[in-house]
């Protein structure tokens, strides 16, 4: 899959031409009992040599997201862009322990200088293309994806239908028998009609865009919040250490105790590099439950202070992110 920020650059520089927008990684856990999760984040924007991100507030938790952005027009003169959220990329099919999509859609709120925003709903969707390997027609692996959007429409898919994997009004069998019955002939590079199997796999995802207008020589505040795409497992194992990091004294605790149920969730800090300077004030809080221990890994120059039991708190300056975030929140007693 192509690097995500280099898509929205590209995306947004075409004027927002959202037939290139990015499919954001999907991280799913690797446990058959998992619940699947994939990542969110913040505001993507063209990187404009007159507009920077003065500050970032992030909050973490398992039941909310929020961020607090200001942002500075450097320039004498008002700048009106389109700005962009975007969502990452939904299956078709989600299995009865995946994350929650509707409550995240439901959750959604956008404010800009303290008031409520009505961003435009973009939906596309993704498939992965046929190949021939050893002869045989199979489907490209999970790296590779195609916007079909465009295909989809063509074959009488509204937009309502492909965003059922988000807000689950509806039957994505439904948009299956439509796929299939259509004669549009580019479907061949996506549909194996030698198979009897009706179920065909494609992604969905939601772009969010509004216009923003960013006034001369002044800050801008824009506020937004969620709930976030939150998974886990009845386990945390050796792999998952690594992914968050878990320091010594607590895997060697853990390992004495077995099985151990955790929660966690990613969030995509990488698109906060869109802007035109590093983000001047960078601040991330993270909050667990009482029952619960929580593990991270951090790579940038600020260091992690427990504000109190519950609490965590990272702060950085002239900051560029230059990764993402996974944390995850496990229990003490099982």
């Amino acid at each position: 899959m192509l690097n995500n920020n280099k898509l929205i650059k590209s995306c947004l520089s075409a004027s927002l031409k959202l037939a290139c927008t990015a499919v954001l990684a999907i991280t799913t856990a690797q446990a058959n009992d998992s619940t699947g999760y994939v990542g969110t984040g913040g505001v993507a924007y063209l990187k404009n040599k007159n507009i920077s991100m003065h500050s970032e507030d992030l909050y973490i938790s398992k039941n909310n997201i929020r961020v607090n952005y200001e942002f500075k027009n450097l320039s004498n003169k008002d700048i009106t862009e389109t700005v962009l959220f975007p969502m990452p990329a939904a299956p078709s099919r989600l299995e009865s322990d995946f994350a929650d999509t509707t409550k995240l859609v439901d959750s959604f709120k956008i404010v800009s200088n303290g008031k409520p925003i009505t961003a435009k709903t973009n939906v596309r969707t993704f498939m992965h293309p046929l190949v021939i390997e050893a002869g045989q027609r199979t489907y490209a692996d999970n790296s590779i994806t195609i916007d079909t959007t465009e295909i989809f429409k063509a074959c009488g898919v509204k937009d309502s239908e492909m965003m059922i994997p988000w807000t689950n009004q509806g039957n994505t069998a439904s948009v299956d028998q439509k796929l299939q019955n259509c004669t549009d002939k580019r479907l061949n590079k996506f549909i194996n009609t030698n198979e009897e199997d009706s179920y065909l796999y494609w992604q969905s995802q939601i772009v969010y865009s509004w216009q923003q207008t960013f006034k001369a020589n002044a800050t801008t505040k824009i506020n937004h919040s969620y709930q976030p795409l939150v998974g886990g497992s009845v386990h945390l194992g050796e792999e998952e250490f690594a992914t968050f990091c878990l320091d010594g004294a607590t895997e060697q605790a853990l390992s004495k105790t077995g099985a151990r149920p955790y929660h966690a969730l990613s969030y995509i800090l990488t698109t906060g590099a869109n802007w035109a300077k590093p983000i001047a004030n960078f601040k991330l809080t993270v909050e667990r439950d009482p029952n619960e221990l929580v593990s991270f890994c951090w790579k940038g120059k600020g260091k992690v202070k427990k504000v109190n039991a519950m609490t965590f708190e990272i702060k950085e300056t002239n900051f560029v992110p230059k990764h993402d975030f996974e944390v995850a929140f496990i229990m003490k007693k099982w």
